[in-house]
């Protein structure tokens, strides 16, 4: 019986979360258009910040990960705040 072969990119099992919203195209200025129904189910208004977050295996770029800029602030105070308070008590 051949075992599977596992990548640094294979996701973890529990995928529920994780779903194909859109598929979108690159101009050739390097600008992605993001689909009304997906800009309305996240919430996305014109001129808001997101940031671009990537997932490499190696050297290459396999996934790419965009996030409201307010709430990367709050998952970085929430994961940095309890670090910080230890190194203060120090």
């Amino acid at each position: 019986m051949k075992e599977k072969k596992s990548s640094c990119c294979t996701p973890a099992a529990d995928t529920a979360c994780c779903r194909v919203e859109a598929i979108v195209s690159v101009d050739e200025r390097g600008q992605v258009v993001l689909p009304k129904d997906v800009r309305e189910k996240a919430g996305i208004k014109a001129g808001e910040k997101l940031a671009i977050i990537s997932w490499n295996c190696g050297e290459k770029v396999t996934c790419l990960f965009m996030l409201k800029t307010d709430e990367l602030a709050g998952m970085v105070k929430d994961i940095l705040g309890p670090i910080a308070k230890e190194i203060m008590k120090e």
